[in-house]
């Protein structure tokens, strides 16, 4: 072994640790993100749901999910989510024996450490929650 290459095996570790540790951080980073995002739409649908159903009228109903969704959603730093309620089996029927409601929560979360000078959604994962809750076949009308 020569003196000039003396120093060198612990140069080429380190780059090589800085070449692969930096893209794995970067991909368990996005993952979590990705997590915190699907929990936050699921919780949201879910929360949706129950608070829809304890109203008194669709209208008011239609006003408490989205402000349960809304709690959901900023507990975990999600902005943007849309989030759609519907009554099943038709819009009619809701808060009626049998009848159900489904609330749709999507929500789009950008990649870590992507520019905005691109665009506020250039590159993101989007994640959806779909939560079915039945109104009860012997529960009273409302």
């Amino acid at each position: 072994m020569s003196r000039l290459e003396r120093g060198t095996a612990t140069i080429e570790f380190i780059w090589l640790t800085i070449l692969l540790l930096v893209p794995l951080v970067y991909v368990l980073v996005a993952v979590f993100d990705t997590q915190r995002a699907a929990y936050g739409v699921s919780t949201a649908s879910r929360a949706a749901a129950r608070a829809f159903l304890q109203s008194s009228d669709p209208a008011t109903g239609e006003q408490r999910a989205r402000a349960a969704a809304r709690v959901a959603l900023n507990d975990q730093g999600l902005d943007g989510a849309t989030i759609r309620v519907s009554c099943l089996p038709s819009p009619g029927a809701c808060l009626e024996p049998g009848s159900s409601v489904r609330v749709i929560v999507r929500a789009t979360q950008p990649l870590p450490l992507t520019p905005d000078v691109l665009g506020p959604r250039l590159a993101g994962v989007t994640v959806d929650s779909t939560h079915t809750e039945p109104y009860g076949s012997f529960r009273g009308r409302r």
